[in-house]
C-alpha cells in the first residue's frame, strides 16, 4: 500500500529521524572528492534546517522489535531540506546507530548535484560508514567514480579506485573512455587538515595513461586559497635556451598572496621571479619582480655579417632585472585612482623573458585619477612610453666607429596629461555648451628626428648629421614642452520649414605654451626649417587664441517602399576663422597631432587634427551628402561622400610643421581631394565595405581601404586591402600596398583550422603569416600554432625574421598550461 504505514508513530519518528540526519550527513560530508578540482558541491558541513520538514514514501515501512530495526521497502524516497534520496529498501538499526540504505540509491542535493551507489551503510552521525559503487553527477557537468569509499573518525574519507574527470559521457557509448580523466588508488579526503591527497595516481587522454604522479596533495574545496605548485610552463628562444617554470603560490592571508616562479634556462641559468598580490574593499594591487645574472649574455647579439655592425638584442648586461605594480582603486562611485609601472634595466628584459603582465613591445606606463559624473568628466595621468624592440635597427657606420641608437632612448614622459569635460544639464542660450580643458607636459632626453637617404639604389634611414639627408619628421625635441588649453563649443538646432536642420556654432579656445629647448633641438628645427623654406620662430613661451563661427545645414529626405526605406541626405559646412596663430613658422613643438588620416570618417569634423598641438585657421567649407538604406530580408546599406574647401586664409594643412603632418593628406590644396566610403551589410553574414580619397584634378586614387568579412556557424573570414600613396615629406618615400587576411573554418563539430597572413606588396614580402588548429569541447581544449613575422632591414634590405611555435592546452576544473619558443634569423 503506497504512503507511510507505521506500527507505532514513535516508531515512525524514529525513522523519520534517523533518515533525516542521514540525509543531512550524506549530503553534508563526503561522498564528493571530485570538488578538490574546485568544484563546490558541499564537503564543508551544513547543518539541516530546524523549520525543515521531511517527506518520507515508501510501499511498507517494517518495525522489527525483536532486532531493533525500523525498515522502509519498496520505491522508498525522503525529501528533506531541499535534499532528495530515493532507494529500493532503507534501515535503521537503532541498537547501532546505523543506517543502510541499498538498491539503486540516488541521492539529489539543493544544488542539483546527482549521487549514486549500490549501497550506502553509515552511522546516524555520519561519524563511520562505508559506500559501495559510488557515481557522482555535478551540476556543472564534473564526474567522479570509485569502487567503494570508508568514512572513520568523522574527518577522514578515503576513496578507493577513484576516477574523475569534467567531461561529459557518451551517450551511444557510455563505456567509451572520457577524453581526459584522473585516476587514483586511493582519494584521501582530511576534513581536519582540509586537504585531498591522491595516492598512485595518472592522467589519462583517450584512455590512454599520459603522466604517473606517485603522490600529491591540493586543498579541498572548502579552502578557496592554500599554498602549493601550480601547473609548470615552458618556454625557449634562441637568446635563452630552454626553460621550465614551476610557480609556487603562497596563500598568507585572505586578502594576500605571494606567487614565487623559479625559472631555469639552458643558456643564461636561473631567473628569480616573484608576484604580491593584496586586495581591499575597493581595489587591489600588485607588485612583480624579475632577476637573472645571466650566463651567456653574448647570446643577446645578433650574427654581424660583413659591412653590417651587430644588431642588440638588449643591453648585454650580466645582471638584468625588473620591478612593475599595477593597481586599481575605486575611491567612491565617481573617482577612480590606479597605475601601471614598469622599470627595468634595459629597454627589454621583460619582453625577452616573457615576464607575465609586463612583456608587450609598445608599453605605456601610466598612473591616473579620473572622475565620471553625468556628462562631465575628469582624467589626470601621467605616462612613460617604453618601446621593448626585439633589437635595435637604428644605427650609423662612420668608419670603423658603429653608433647604435634605440627607439626607446626617445620615448617621452608626459607629466601630465590633464583632461576634463564640462557640459551643463540645462541648455544656455537655447543651446548646448561644453567646455574642455588639456594640460599636456612632456619631456625628452634624446632628440627623436627621422631622417633619410639613398644607399643602394633604396631609400634608407641615415643619420641626420649628414648634409645630404632629407629631414622627413622631427617627432620630438629633446628638452621639455608644456601647453595649456582651454576652449568652449556652444551648438543650437533648428528645425526650418520644408525639413531643413540648421545648427549653428561659435567655439573659442586660447593656450598657453612654454618650452625648454635643450642639446641640438634648436638646430634641428633650424635645419628641418631650412630644408623646406619654411620660416623659424623659436621661443621660451608662445600664447594663441582661435575664434571660430560656423553654420551646418541638412536636408533629409526619405523614401519609401513597400519592402524599403532610404535616407538621402545632403549636407553642408561652413566655418569662419582667422588664421593660425604662429601657423606660418617652425617653433611650437607637435607630440598629440602627428596622425592625420583625412577620409570620409572625418569629412566633417570642425577640426580635422587629431590633438591640441595644432589648430585649424582660416575659412573652410565641408559639402558631402550621406545615404542610409534598410531592404527587405535584412540587407542594409549606408554610404558618404563629399570634399572639403578652403576657401580664405592661410591653410593649415599646407603650413610648416615639424612632422610635415599635413603633406601629401588631400587636405593642402585649397580644393581637397574627394573621399567617399560605403558599407553593405547581407544577411548571410558577410559585410563589405570600402572607402577611397581620389584626387580632385584627375580622380587618380590615392588612399583605399576596402574591408570583406563573413561570420557563418561553419566559417569565419576576412579581408582587408589598404593603399596609400607615397608621402615623401611626411616620411613614407614609397607607396604602401598591403593585404591582411584572416580565416577560422570548422572542419568537425569540434575541430577548426585558422590562419591569417599580411602581405607587404610593395616590398613583395609576407610581413607576417600564421597558421594553427584547435579542438574546443565543452571539457577540453586545444590549440597549437605558429607564426612568423618578417621586416627588412633599411640599412641593409636584408630581411630578419622571428619565428614562434606554440600551444595551449586547457582543462575545464583544472586549469590551463601552454608553452611558445622562438627562433630569429
Amino acid at each position: 500500500m503506497r504512503g507511510v504505514l507505521a506500527r507505532k508513530r514513535r516508531s515512525a519518528r524514529t525513522l523519520r529521524f534517523a533518515c533525516a540526519t542521514a540525509l543531512a550527513c550524506v549530503m553534508a560530508g563526503g561522498v564528493m572528492p571530485q570538488v578538490a578540482f574546485a568544484q563546490s558541491i558541499g564537503l564543508e558541513s551544513r547543518s539541516p534546517s530546524r523549520d525543515a520538514d521531511m517527506l518520507l514514501e515508501a510501499d511498507t515501512i517494517v518495525y522489527d522489535n525483536d532486532r531493533n530495526t525500523i525498515t522502509a521497502v519498496g520505491g522508498v524516497q525522503i525529501d528533506y531540506d531541499g535534499s532528495r534520496l530515493v532507494a529500493q529498501r532503507v534501515t535503521y538499526d537503532r541498537g547501532t546507530s546505523r543506517l543502510i540504505a541499498s538498491g539503486n540509491v540516488e541521492i539529489v542535493d539543493s544544488q542539483g548535484t546527482r549521487i549514486f551507489s549500490d549501497e550506502i551503510d553509515i552511522t546516524d552521525d555520519f561519524r563511520d560508514g562505508f559506500v559501495r559503487t559510488l557515481r557522482v553527477e555535478t551540476a556543472d557537468k564534473t564526474y567522479f567514480a570509485a569502487e567503494s569509499a570508508d568514512r572513520a573518525d568523522g574527518t577522514v574519507t578515503t576513496f578507493n579506485y577513484g576516477v574523475y574527470t569534467a567531461c561529459e559521457p557518451c551517450e551511444e557509448k557510455p563505456d567509451k573512455p572520457p577524453i581526459w580523466r584522473v585516476k587514483a588508488q586511493k582519494i584521501i579526503w582530511n576534513g581536519q587538515t582540509k586537504t585531498v591527497r591522491f595516492e598512485r595516481a595518472r592522467f589519462e587522454m583517450f584512455g590512454l595513461p599520459l603522466a604517473f604522479l606517485p603522490a600529491f596533495e591540493i586543498a579541498d574545496p572548502t579552502v578557496k586559497r592554500r599554498s602549493g605548485f601550480l601547473v609548470p610552463s615552458y618556454r625557449s628562444g634562441d637568446d635563452i635556451g630552454h626553460g621550465v617554470r614551476v610557480p609556487y603560490y603562497l596563500a598568507l592571508s585572505p586578502t594576500y598572496d605571494l606567487t614565487l616562479k623559479p625559472t631555469v634556462y639552458s643558456k643564461q641559468g636561473f631567473l628569480g621571479e616573484a608576484e604580491w598580490r593584496q586586495r581591499f574593499n575597493n581595489g587591489e594591487y600588485s607588485i612583480t619582480i624579475a632577476g637573472i645574472r645571466q650566463r651567456s649574455p653574448e647570446e643577446f647579439y645578433r650574427n654581424a655579417l660583413p659591412g653590417r655592425p651587430p644588431e642588440v638584442f638588449s643591453d648585454n648586461e650580466k645582471f638584468r632585472g625588473m620591478i612593475g605594480s599595477k593597481g586599481r582603486f575605486q575611491i567612491n562611485p565617481r573617482w577612480t585612482f590606479g597605475w601601471d609601472v614598469l622599470a627595468q634595466t634595459d629597454k627589454n628584459f621583460s619582453y625577452r623573458y616573457g615576464i607575465e603582465g609586463y612583456n608587450q613591445v609598445r608599453r605605456t606606463n601610466e598612473v591616473y585619477l579620473t572622475g565620471l559624473n553625468d556628462r562631465n568628466y575628469f582624467d589626470l595621468r601621467a605616462y612613460k612610453f617604453n618601446a621593448q624592440e626585439t633589437f635595435n635597427r637604428d644605427f650609423q657606420i662612420t668608419g670603423s666607429e658603429v653608433t647604435v641608437r634605440t627607439r626607446d632612448a626617445k620615448q617621452p614622459w608626459v607629466l601630465p596629461s590633464f583632461d576634463y569635460s564640462y557640459t551643463p544639464d540645462e541648455p544656455i542660450a537655447g543651446g548646448e555648451l561644453t567646455v574642455n580643458v588639456n594640460l599636456q607636459s612632456v619631456y625628452r632626453s634624446e632628440l627623436d628626428e627621422g631622417c633619410t637617404g639613398t644607399r643602394g639604389g633604396r631609400i634608407v634611414s641615415m643619420d641626420c648629421a649628414d648634409p645630404e639627408v632629407t629631414r622627413s619628421r622631427l617627432r620630438g625635441i629633446d628638452g621639455s614642452s608644456t601647453r595649456l588649453t582651454a576652449e568652449a563649443e556652444w551648438k543650437r538646432s533648428y528645425v526650418a520649414p520644408g525639413g531643413l536642420m540648421l545648427t549653428s556654432l561659435l567655439h573659442g579656445r586660447g593656450d598657453g605654451i612654454a618650452v625648454n629647448y635643450r642639446g641640438n633641438s634648436e638646430a634641428a628645427i633650424q635645419q628641418h626649417a631650412d630644408q623646406y623654406g619654411f620660416a623659424t620662430d623659436i621661443r621660451s613661451s608662445y600664447y594663441r587664441a582661435m575664434a571660430t563661427a560656423g553654420l551646418e545645414a541638412r536636408w533629409p529626405v526619405l523614401f519609401s517602399t513597400s519592402s524599403s526605406t532610404h535616407v538621402l541626405e545632403p549636407m553642408g559646412q561652413l566655418f569662419a576663422r582667422p588664421d593660425a596663430p604662429y601657423g606660418e613658422t617652425l617653433g611650437i613643438p607637435n607630440e598629440d597631432a602627428q596622425a592625420l588620416v583625412f577620409d570620409a570618417t572625418n569629412l566633417f569634423e570642425r577640426d580635422k587634427f587629431g590633438g591640441y598641438d595644432r589648430i585649424e585657421g582660416g575659412v573652410r567649407a565641408n559639402l558631402g551628402v550621406r545615404y542610409s538604406g534598410a531592404f527587405g530580408g535584412g540587407w542594409s546599406a549606408n554610404a558618404i561622400a563629399g570634399q572639403s574647401f578652403h576657401l580664405a586664409g592661410v591653410n593649415p594643412y599646407a603650413s610648416p610643421d615639424l612632422v610635415n603632418v599635413g603633406a601629401a593628406s588631400g587636405l593642402e590644396t585649397d580644393t581637397s581631394d574627394y573621399v567617399a566610403a560605403v558599407n553593405l551589410n547581407t544577411p548571410i553574414g558577410v559585410t563589405v565595405g570600402a572607402g577611397a580619397r581620389f584626387d580632385q584634378e584627375n580622380f587618380e586614387v590615392r588612399r583605399t581601404d576596402l574591408t570583406a568579412s563573413y561570420g557563418g556557424d561553419v566559417a569565419r573570414v576576412s579581408a582587408v586591402y589598404t593603399f596609400v600613396e607615397k608621402q615623401p615629406d611626411y616620411g613614407f618615400e614609397e607607396d604602401r600596398h598591403e593585404v591582411r587576411g584572416g580565416a577560422s573554418v570548422k572542419v568537425h563539430e569540434y575541430w577548426r583550422v585558422f590562419g591569417s597572413g599580411t602581405y607587404d606588396l610593395e616590398n613583395n614580402l609576407m610581413t607576417r603569416k600564421s597558421i594553427g588548429f584547435g579542438y574546443d569541447d565543452e571539457c577540453f581544449s586545444f590549440t597549437f600554432f605558429g607564426t612568423e613575422t618578417a621586416s627588412r632591414n633599411n640599412n641593409t634590405q636584408e630581411v630578419d625574421k622571428e619565428k614562434s611555435f606554440g600551444f595551449r592546452i586547457s582543462l575545464r576544473t583544472i586549469g590551463d598550461f601552454g608553452t611558445t619558443t622562438s627562433s630569429f634569423n
